[in-house]
């Protein structure tokens, strides 16, 4: 291929990606032949419609939706300003008598101030002025935004019925899976995408989630200040979305931002030349947008504090212990994330593990502050028996003075002690619970797992399983908290958040800009104590933190089963897979998974289905309930289904019952299992209950393979690790204390065998190199290990490759350390003037990745 004169310069590779015929990805249709959907200019926006629009379950369902909002906006406003200007409060509490002529009764219309009255309370009021104009100008803005949405999202119907042939009383009970096959297959007659012949399911995924895979890979490297250590305080987290909303207009779709578009990095921010005074610009800017914050901040926290007495008044009324519950933190929301993968996605796996989290929250109820509850609960119950039987006595009693407030508050006070009191059946199992979570929830820190009876853990997984109230109070608050973790703390991240967005940025033909990690290269980001020794060539900086590439990798390939991913990666799959599938069925008919020779460790399915930590209590249900088994051989039939050449399925309860009412259970669960064919994306039979039927199954039975799969790494890298002190969130320390990185010069060595990492300001706790890591000699047998060190030498001179989407990695992102990293015995410098600028950089093509 020619080589151009451009910004991005291609590096001449040993094998070609693109399928026969398609080295030419460019598409050149007849004028008359191109249909209404040909190369469609924005398809990120397009894609997020169409993904949107399903979510929300058709056009009339969105419509209806976004004129209720701007419904419920002018009705907050107004009714507030009405309550504050328009009542006489003193007829209303009685404090003030009223003439009648005709009655004595008091009616509500009474307390109403006339109309001259109420505006001339307004007028002379500045306050409610500026915030009655600075709501007309935000409506304003959010119904032109709706009447623009409306035009839009009436093209994205008219896609789903006339290209996918998809009405939309069908819509809402299609799965996304059967949308985008149908999207991959009308790619070839609509050409939607001109850069290439084929979509993929990756492709769309990451046009659907380019800025939130950024997001989420700056939460695993712990670059986003959202961990504060106050005096005298254990560490918080402080996530909300007003800070998660400027945290993304800053960086993606702002006045100023790092993005030129949704698909594109501004050149400036692809070389490391000028990467000092980028880091200025930007950390201006934070200032800049802090102050906006900081000036708008009595509005907004108005806004939030009407906003939620509105919203969660009535709810609190009806169920006192709503406040009690508990939610997923928008950090764990993040935190738990795979990269590449939808809400709707992840929302299904922390749904499922709602249940055993509540659970395990419940069993650290402190003992002392139940038998004040109980006691308190006697006292506040006997005071509102008594008003009670008075009140059905006589009616009248209502009529006194404060009876109705202190039955409404001695009810509230019973409902909060009760969920203070413990269910007196319950069984106090942490680490059977703490396992349960794990297998929905996919990440846990290593330290977690044997002490999930300690209260520190307690602490950190609330974190990410917070109180509802908790979560309503830190929304309240953030309007005066954002603004200043914008001035004085994202401010000094600004240069690696410079670096970061340069050395992880990857260009692929057909999509953009997008960020390196969601690529899932174990090559590139993998890590040594993820099953990755050997495979990897990341330096520290490089490497996703508690295993997200290789479980993301994981999760993508079981949810999108008909993506082909590269050689390399296949590889890893397929091993990953046989491996569970080996010691699920029993490893060979002659060999007991229990009697391994010394040089392998125990079976690692073997140590999930027994011992405390194990799976034989675990029961996937739809309600995700913590129920006993009858053993090892009922933990090992679910985990035989996983294998190749099973026969059946082994799922339990609802789902059995669901894959025999479909009347396709073998033929469904062979298709399922030697094919990988999900049926989300095939054809359901003649019955449309059928179809939704099969599509339950093969969706938990996915869900299942996942968890077991999360569970069996987890087990894989503890016995790997073998005590040694491993980086994780609870361990690291934001990066500010050291705001600088160190210059471009510095490159990760290819091997990271044969080198030594440097200690890291970031990660203060001594790691060792990969080649200190033990690794299991069970992983790979002896031949195995032979072809794959034959095999690794010739693929460390390759880069990603994608064989379905023509990808073809040109250059690999910079192993540059996002900051604070020093040699052994030498302190980081602080000041980044000190460091070296590289001014010959400018004059170079910028260092990135490019996939064609």
């Amino acid at each position: 291929m020619a080589h151009f004169d451009t910004e991005y310069q291609r590096l001449e590779v040993s094998y070609s990606d693109s399928p026969p015929g398609e080295e030419n990805p460019l598409m050149h249709v007849p004028e008359g032949a191109k249909s209404q959907w040909h190369h469609i200019e924005n398809l990120d926006l397009f894609f997020q419609r169409v993904y949107n629009l399903h979510q929300k379950n058709g056009f009339t369902c969105m419509l209806l939706g976004e004129i209720f909002e701007l419904v419920q906006l002018l009705f907050v406003v107004g009714f507030t300003v009405f309550l504050a200007n328009c009542v006489d409060y003193d007829i209303l509490f009685a404090n003030k008598f009223v003439n009648h002529t005709d009655s004595s009764k008091v009616t509500l219309p009474d307390a109403f101030l006339p109309v001259d009255v109420c505006s001339a309370r307004i007028r002379d009021n500045a306050f409610v002025i500026f915030v009655l104009i600075i709501s007309g100008v935000f409506w304003l803005h959010r119904l032109i935004k709706f009447l623009y949405n409306v035009c839009c999202y009436w093209e994205i119907r008219a896609f789903y019925i006339n290209a996918l042939k998809m009405t939309m009383s069908e819509l809402p009970y299609a799965t996304w899976q059967e949308v985008q096959a149908r999207i991959v297959e009308i790619q070839k007659e609509h050409q939607i995408c001109i850069h290439k012949k084929e979509l993929t399911e990756l492709d769309i995924y990451h046009r659907i989630l380019r800025f939130k895979n950024y997001m989420v890979a700056m939460v695993n490297k712990s670059l986003l200040p959202v961990r504060f250590r106050l005096p005298g305080l254990e560490e918080s987290v402080f996530y909300t979305r007003g800070l998660k909303y400027n945290f993304e207009l800053i960086f993606f779709w702002g006045p100023g931002s790092l993005f030129e578009n949704e698909w594109s990095l501004k050149p400036e921010y692809k070389r490391g030349g000028n990467r000092l005074e980028l880091a200025d610009r930007l950390a201006s800017r934070i200032l800049w947008i802090g102050i906006a914050n900081l000036l708008l901040c009595p509005v907004i926290l108005v806004w939030q504090i009407l906003y939620a007495f509105f919203s969660y008044t009535e709810v609190i009324k009806r169920e006192p212990g709503s406040l009690g519950a508990r939610c997923w933190s928008l950090y764990g929301r993040c935190y738990l994330r795979h990269f590449n993968e939808l809400d709707h996605e992840l929302m299904s796996r922390l749904s499922k593990g709602y249940k055993p989290a509540s659970k395990y929250m419940n069993c650290f109820l402190s003992p002392l502050l139940t038998v004040v509850a109980k006691n308190v609960a006697f006292f506040a119950g006997s005071l509102l028996a008594v008003l009670i039987a008075l009140t059905i006595y006589d009616e009248d009693v209502l009529s006194v003075e404060h009876v109705l407030s202190s039955i409404t508050l001695l009810g509230v006070c019973i409902t909060v002690c009760r969920s203070f009191i413990p269910d007196k059946h319950m069984v106090f199992c942490p680490e059977q619970l703490l396992r349960v979570i794990l297998a929905h929830i996919h990440y846990m820190p290593d330290h977690w797992q044997g002490n999930a009876h300690r209260y520190e853990t307690r602490d950190q997984f609330s974190q990410l399983f917070q109180y509802k109230a908790v979560f309503i109070l830190e929304e309240l608050i953030s309007p005066v908290v954002t603004p200043i973790i914008l001035i004085f703390c994202l401010r000094r991240k600004a240069l690696e958040i410079i670096d970061f967005f340069r050395n992880f940025t990857v260009e692929v033909v057909g999509v953009g800009d997008t960020c390196s990690f969601a690529q899932m290269d174990i090559r590139q980001h993998g890590h040594p104590a993820w099953m990755s020794a050997g495979k990897t060539e990341a330096s520290i900086y490089q490497q996703a933190e508690d295993g997200k590439t290789e479980l993301s990798l994981m999760h993508f390939a079981i949810t999108n089963p008909q993506w082909q991913p590269p050689q390399e990666t296949t590889h890893f799959i397929s091993q990953l897979k046989e491996r569970v599938h080996r010691e699920a069925t029993g490893a060979s008919s002659d060999t007991h998974p229990l009697s391994l020779s010394e040089s392998e460790p125990r079976s690692l399915v073997a140590n999930l289905l027994v011992g405390p930590s194990t799976l034989t209590s675990i029961h996937f249900g739809h309600d995700s309930s913590l129920t006993n088994q009858a053993g090892l051989s009922d933990g090992a039939s679910a985990l035989r289904s996983l294998s190749p050449n099973s026969g059946s399925l082994h799922l339990r309860g609802s789902l059995n019952a669901a894959h025999r009412a479909s009347g396709n259970t073998s033929t469904m669960s062979k298709a399922m299992a030697g094919s990988g064919t999900d049926a989300r994306t095939v054809s359901s039979g003649s019955s449309a209950w059928e179809g939704q039927l099969t599509s339950l199954v093969l969706s938990e039975y996915a869900s299942t393979e996942m968890s077991i799969h999360a569970l069996y790494m987890h087990e894989l890298h503890k016995q790997q690790s073998h005590g040694a002190l491993s980086r994780h969130t609870w361990h690291r320390q934001d990066s500010d204390e050291s705001s600088d990185s160190i210059p471009d010069e510095v490159r990760s060595v290819p091997n990271p065998q044969h080198r030594q990492l440097p200690r890291s300001h970031t990660f203060p706790t001594t790691v060792p190199s990969p080649s200190a890591i033990p690794t299991s000699a069970s992983c790979i047998s002896s031949t195995a290990q032979g072809q794959e060190g034959a095999s690794s030498h010739s693929l460390g001179q390759q880069r990603f490759a994608d064989s379905t989407t023509g990808g073809k990695v040109v250059k690999s992102a910079r192993g540059v350390p996002m900051g604070g990293w020093a040699e052994e015995g030498q302190a980081a410098r602080r000041h980044h003037e000190t460091l070296p600028e590289e001014s010959s950089e400018d004059d170079m093509p910028p260092h990135i990745h490019k996939i064609t």
